[in-house]
């Protein structure tokens, strides 16, 4: 489920798991597809531009990486933040959910400064979020980081950034 179906769900006061299902860290559905019938659903990821409150909101997120002294213009600074978010938490617990979404506003904006990505909304049969997008290429930073996060992977973020950069150019 995107970011922006989470937002939604909130509001509709419904949850995207089973509240009795014990937490096993699997996945145990599908994704909410909200109100929209799944053959409605675009096969390929649809995209529209950022509305001014989105880029707003981006832009706090920057504001709070770099007050951590993370500095999204250098994949070194922002896969050393993830790692020692990640070990924190491990230790101590907390919103991991903000941290994904902190280090996937990081791990984006990085691509939109460094490549011809930029940042759109996106939306495909997995539901709706920030993504960067060139014509058809789509990445969606939060799953890239909510997967490796899932699987307590560190260090990971220069080199598949790193990789994804050399794939595309300004």
């Amino acid at each position: 489920m995107g970011l922006f179906d989470r937002i939604r769900s909130a509001a509709r006061g419904t949850r995207d798991t089973q509240p009795d299902a014990p937490d096993t860290g699997r996945v145990r559905a599908l994704p909410d597809t909200g109100d929209t019938p799944l053959e409605e659903l675009p096969l390929k990821p649809e995209s529209r531009r950022l509305a001014p409150e989105e880029r707003e909101w981006i832009d706090s997120v920057l504001a709070e990486l770099q007050a951590e002294g993370v500095d999204v213009d250098d994949l070194a600074s922002i896969g050393a933040g993830f790692d020692r978010a990640l070990l924190a938490w491990t230790s101590s617990g907390g919103d991991h959910a903000a941290i994904v979404q902190r280090y996937a506003i990081a791990v984006g904006e990085h691509l939109h400064r460094q490549t011809d990505l930029a940042w759109e909304v996106a939306t495909d049969v997995f539901g709706t979020d920030l993504a960067v997008v060139a014509g058809d290429f789509v990445v969606v930073p939060a799953n890239l980081v909510a997967v490796r996060w899932m699987r307590r992977e560190t260090g990971w973020i220069p080199k598949v950034v790193g990789h994804l950069v050399t794939l595309r150019s300004r």
